[in-house]
């Protein structure tokens, strides 16, 4: 009887194996047929008239400069922690503390932003910059606009990277603030001992998706953007102008620092980051958010900005660029990640048995 059953599968399961066969040839034709370069151009075009002029650091980094390959897996000591000789000079990365809005505060650089969120029960820290210059921004920036540092409760990290986790730990241990990541992002810090050499601040919050963080009179929600780093932060928030409310998006991670340069495990970590833009979208659509923040100044334009403000008089404000505006630099970071996820759909069609570095 069982051999009976045994030949009577047999021709099924050929017949099954020759469909999955045919359903794979068909679906690598398909491929072929596709035109690529035409796709690939017209993300690229939805990109670039999604950031006009507006968002024109976001278009470069994501769309027209290299991205990094590769992530990075070294845990040496950081050379400007072994040697502060490799610090850069202060006038590479001073910029003044300003008043942004009635309860928010820079206190960044040029390249990298921090900021302050004052509550009626104490402030909390968006980012933390270096740590060779969070003492003097951060701290130093609080003091000039005459906060105290002392009434620090929470640090919130978007990504863990050396530029906005490098203070942190210095926060924590002073003043006994909570630091707020994500959960592979504290996992990333325990990872690599050395890599966060005094940047490595204890286990504390760990964030996920749609979590409300409330103090005194504010909260925040929190939002899991992974991409940039596996772990990423991105917020929703209430500031205000003059007494009048406003609703802020932060993007919390920018750059493709992920494996972006073979197809696997490329196009699976180019669609986590889509999807993750379109989330924080969605929540900046809900919100109704007009002002967008992030911790790089060359994408919100931070450090311009802030000049701007000097000469507003009673002029709109400068970082109030309106609900459509805020969608576009969503659109610009997806259509960007869609172009470059597209190349390497085109190496797979182009060498279906191998893994090409994408051009």
């Amino acid at each position: 009887m069982a051999e009976k059953i045994c030949f009577w599968l047999t021709p099924v399961l050929l017949g099954l194996s020759g469909l999955f066969v045919v359903q794979a040839y068909m679906q690598q034709e398909d491929l072929k047929l596709r035109n690529f370069e035409a796709e690939i151009e017209t993300a690229l075009r939805t990109a670039k008239t999604a950031a006009g002029v507006e968002f024109l650091g976001a278009l470069s980094r994501n769309c027209l400069l290299p991205a990094s390959g590769n992530v990075n897996t070294n845990d040496s000591v950081p050379r400007y922690i072994q040697d502060p000789s490799n610090v850069p000079p202060r006038e590479a990365w001073y910029a003044d503390s300003t008043q942004v809005f009635d309860n928010l505060f820079f206190v960044g650089g040029k390249l990298h932003t921090a900021w302050a969120l004052v509550t009626s029960q104490g402030i909390i820290i968006i980012d933390t910059i270096y740590p060779y210059n969070s003492e003097e921004l951060i701290i130093g920036g609080l003091e000039r606009l005459g906060l105290d540092p002392e009434e620090i409760r929470y640090v919130i990290i978007s990504h863990a990277h050396g530029d906005h986790i490098g203070g942190a730990q210095m926060l924590q241990e002073r003043y006994g603030a909570k630091v707020v990541m994500g959960g592979p992002d504290w996992e990333l810090v325990e990872t690599y001992p050395n890599r966060y050499t005094s940047m490595a601040p204890t286990r504390d919050v760990v964030a996920t998706d749609g979590m409300k963080l409330t103090l005194g009179d504010t909260t925040m929600t929190l939002w899991e953007t992974p991409g940039h780093t596996p772990g990423t932060l991105s917020y929703t928030f209430t500031v205000y102008d003059q007494g009048r409310p406003l609703n802020v998006a932060y993007s919390g991670g920018t750059a493709f620092n992920f494996v972006n340069n073979t197809p696997e495990p490329g196009i699976r970590n180019f669609q986590t980051y889509i999807e993750s833009q379109q989330h924080i979208a969605d929540q900046a659509a809900t919100t109704g958010a007009t002002v967008l923040l992030s911790n790089h100044s060359e994408f919100d334009s931070a450090v311009t900005r802030n000049r701007m403000l000097l000469g507003r008089g009673d002029g709109p404000h400068p970082y109030v660029i309106g609900e459509e505006w805020v969608q576009r630099y969503f659109r610009v970071l997806q259509s960007c990640a869609r172009a470059a996820q597209l190349r390497l759909e085109r190496a797979v069609a182009t060498h279906p048995s191998g893994q090409r570095v994408r051009e």
